[in-house]
């Protein structure tokens, strides 16, 4: 149990760097790694963070930076990772948060000239919990068990700079994510979970807000989701069971500007619960059950003078799910799925080009339920 605040922050002040320039942020409540390989492990695990989690980093880079910009900035409440080789893994295990979880980048000043381009992110993550197995030979691994989440507290993620100059491609993202699971098996290798999920803070909210001088390759993308759960498995079964319950509002938004550009694109996700199954073999069972009443609204928009290309996305949903098994495998397909959305979803885009352009490519998308079942030839491909 963590009990007070947990608090990251990284400064860089330079001038005219002739190398790369890399910085990383992250400050973690409470934090467990384990493991086993030939041996049978059951893990038990209760992790509760009470205080806030914040992660930061400021960037003054003035003149010519001639080296790859690199910067990630993390928060975490809870976090908890397991792998099985060549032995089954029993995971029971509890996450709660209970304060808020801030990542923010800001890249300060306006006479930033990134000659080699870079990438910036930052990453805000209430509760985490990833198990990966794999076997080899006669062997065979499962990952079974419950995993159980609730995050109180707001999630939020921030990336903010105002460069003058980038001749290279540079990609600025933010991700805000309350409760996050995500299971990943190889060959000779099963799962049987089950997992609970609420988030019922205020917010989840991811914001990347860029405005350039000068960019030939400008990236700018966010996204944001309530709870969230991904099991992938290529070789035995999949059983899952999930429940998810969202109440916060959930928010993404990217605000991409460039007087002279080359491409340039904005792309935000919202999602209030997320589900995904996938198996490369023959069986998938999936039981879900989803409500959202938190409004979902992710929000994209470009601003240039004068270039080329522009691309502008936003996508919005309520409840999300999408399972797949193997068809050359004879894919063997169950589904059990109950969604209810009661908030408002919104997915809006704006493009704006003061003097000439060439090609602009605009979309968005907003459902309150979306649910896809199907069987692959190549175990993740339409």
């Amino acid at each position: 149990m963590q009990l007070g605040d947990v608090v990251a922050g990284q400064t860089l002040n330079v001038v005219d760097v002739s190398a790369q320039v890399t910085s990383s942020a992250a400050a973690s409540g409470n934090s467990l790694i384990g493991g086993t390989e030939g041996e049978a492990l059951r893990l038990r695990s209760s992790q509760t963070m009470r205080g806030d989690a914040a992660g930061s980093t400021t960037l003054t880079l003035s003149g010519d930076t001639r080296g790859r910009v690199t910067s990630v900035t993390q928060a975490r409440a809870n976090y908890l990772a397991g792998t099985a080789i060549n032995a089954p893994m029993a995971v029971e295990t509890e996450q709660v948060g209970h304060g808020d979880v801030t990542a923010s980048t800001r890249l300060t000043g306006t006479d930033a000239r990134l000659i080699t381009g870079g990438q910036v992110a930052s990453g805000a993550f209430g509760n985490t919990v990833a198990l990966a197995g794999a076997a080899s030979g006669a062997n065979r691994t499962a990952i079974t068990g419950k995993i159980d989440q609730t995050m109180h507290g707001d999630v939020r993620a921030i990336t903010r700079g105002s460069p003058q100059y980038i001749p290279a491609p540079a990609d600025f993202s933010s991700e805000a994510v309350a409760n996050a699971v995500q299971a990943s098996t190889g060959p000779s290798s099963n799962q049987d979970l089950a997992v609970r999920q609420a988030s019922s803070g205020a917010v989840v909210e991811a914001d990347t807000s860029i405005w350039a001088g000068n960019a030939w390759d400008l990236t700018g993308r966010s996204r944001a989701t309530a709870n969230q759960a991904t099991f992938y498995n290529q070789g035995g079964s999949l059983v899952t069971t999930t429940d998810q319950d969202n109440s916060a509002q959930v928010r993404s938004a990217v605000e991409l500007s460039s007087y002279d550009f080359g491409a340039a694109t904005a792309a935000a996700d919202a999602i209030g619960n997320n589900v995904v199954v996938g198996n490369n073999d023959i069986y998938v069972d999936i039981d879900n059950l989803q409500n959202n009443t938190g409004g979902v609204e992710a929000s994209a928009s470009f601003v240039g003078q004068k270039g080329y290309d522009a691309y502008v996305g936003a996508n919005a949903a309520g409840n999300s799910i999408t399972g797949y098994a193997c068809a050359e495998c004879g894919g063997d397909l169950n589904a059990t799925n109950i969604q209810t959305n009661a908030g408002n979803v919104r997915a809006m885009t704006s493009t704006t080009i003061n003097g000439q352009g060439r090609n602009v490519i605009a979309g968005s998308n907003a459902v309150g339920n979306a649910a896809t079942f199907y069987v692959t030839g190549n175990g993740g491909g339409g």
